[in-house]
């Protein structure tokens, strides 16, 4: 009875040892970001916010539409963007933009955001997150496979 005690204790740790494993190993599994298309540069004029999808460079081949990714462009110049992601910074509910008052609005709990993704009213903590983004034989490129603003140093 012993024997089988114990052995029944190894087996309950050994189980009990995997998400800790896990924590412990993840940073070295972690994938690289990539940088990914949102189109040509010119499909975002000056002085307006769009919205994009693109497809996330990590992915499963059962995602399906689960891969697809939301940002907003905003074209500040001719070859100035700024690309958030789509997720308030309070809780992440999906932000929408609207031209006519130049805000981003969540409508999950009444957060604002000016059209530079900087705070202008309700829960959100700090501004919409952005991409890091460049220029690249006409088309708009966005580094992505991670959150932005939810990396973790290393």
């Amino acid at each position: 009875m012993f024997r089988f005690g114990a052995a029944l204790l190894g087996v309950g740790g050994a189980i009990a040892a995997v998400p800790i494993l896990g924590t412990l190993l993840a940073p070295a599994r972690r994938q690289a970001s990539a940088w990914v298309s949102l189109g040509s540069a010119e499909a975002f004029p000056p002085g307006q916010t769009r919205f994009a999808t693109f497809l996330n460079p990590i992915r499963q081949p059962t995602d399906g539409d689960a891969a697809k990714t939301a940002c907003w462009v905003r074209c500040i110049s001719p070859g100035k963007y700024q690309v958030f992601a789509v997720n308030c910074a309070h809780l992440g509910c999906p932000v929408r933009w609207f031209a006519q008052s130049r805000l981003f609005m969540c409508p999950c709990h009444g957060g604002a955001y000016y059209e530079d993704g900087s705070r202008a009213a309700g829960p959100p903590p700090r501004g919409l997150f952005e991409y890091p983004w460049k220029i690249d034989g006409g088309n708009l490129l966005i580094e992505a496979g991670h959150l932005p603003g939810l990396e973790q140093s290393t």
